[in-house]
């Protein structure tokens, strides 16, 4: 199913054992909202956590955010029960965790499939283990087969520094090799690829820094554990009049019937290839994507 384009700038995580946290995420200018049955849920309540989240979900309420719900893993108590919870209440896409192969992937699908969850319900996969960064070829590539729900990687950073016994540098050194393979995978079958979160809440250089880096490496957003990380992650990943307008001259060069069949022109003193075209087709459209889901959030 071809995706929409959409941006996921600002991804936030929303503990689901938080009913004011739920209630206040309608409020907010993210893009996108995971509402966390895993990380952020003592196993003591994750049963009522499901039922909540689900239950605000088919609520609605939420406007134009695109509306997540990360699941525990099947091989926890509570995995089984929450896939089939997540299916029924229809949010845009389950999150799954620690997925280390295509068939992990191809398992949560067929539960899915199972307990109903309709066709435009998609399967987002944490990418957290080492086992996934030797596998990330396979999973990426099990999107490209008939009927599969996956569109979209999460960089599960924290659990990946754990599992690698490597630190969270500034720079993220460590972890240059990782996000790289990832980057290479997701593009290479067209997902769309969320960096993983920044833990320091007080520091909006560090966050400001670590967003740029992403955008750079190629990201698309980025996962976040606060409201207040929102607005520079938004600026951030957001195209900037510059990179818009430019975009709008390429275009508009190679749609002009006199270049028709061009490979190469010289736009501005620059020399542009048709390939630029297309990613200037793509900033344009992301760009009013953005300005379409600034306007309804307001």
């Amino acid at each position: 199913m071809p995706e929409i384009i959409r941006p996921r700038r600002s991804v936030l995580y929303m503990p689901g054992s938080n009913a004011r946290a739920l209630e206040k995420a309608k409020s907010l200018p993210a893009d996108a909202l995971i509402l966390d049955l895993e990380d952020a849920v003592a196993p003591d309540a994750k049963d009522d956590a499901r039922a909540q989240v689900c239950a605000a979900v088919r609520e609605g309420g939420y406007g134009a955010r695109e509306i997540i719900i990360r699941v525990n893993g099947l091989d926890t108590p509570w995995g089984l029960e929450d896939v089939r919870a997540a299916a029924a209440a229809m949010p845009h896409a389950s999150l799954v965790p620690k997925v280390d192969a295509a068939h992990g992937v191809q398992q949560y699908e067929a539960l899915m499939n199972d307990h109903g969850a309709a066709p435009e319900v998609r399967l987002w996969a944490m990418m957290e283990t080492p086992r996934a960064m030797l596998n990330a070829q396979g999973i990426a590539a099990s999107s490209a087969e008939p009927g599969s729900r996956l569109t979209a990687w999460v960089m599960g950073t924290n659990d990946l520094a754990k599992e690698l016994g490597c630190a969270l540098t500034p720079g993220r050194e460590p972890l240059i090799a990782p996000l790289g393979i990832c980057v290479l995978a997701a593009r290479a079958y067209g997902l769309v690829l969320i960096d993983g979160v920044y833990n320091n809440i007080q520091d909006k250089e560090g966050l400001s820094a670590e967003c740029g880096q992403g955008r750079d490496f190629g990201f698309d957003g980025k996962t976040l554990i606060h409201p207040s990380q929102i607005e520079t992650c938004n600026e951030i990943f957001s195209p900037n009049k510059d990179e818009i307008s430019w975009a709008q001259t390429v275009i508009a060069a190679f749609d002009h019937p006199d270049n028709e069949g061009k490979g190469a022109l010289k736009v501005d003193g620059r020399m542009v290839e048709r390939l630029h075209a297309d990613s200037a087709r793509r900033t344009v459209a992301i760009a009013e994507a953005i300005a379409d889901i600034t306007a309804a959030i307001g």
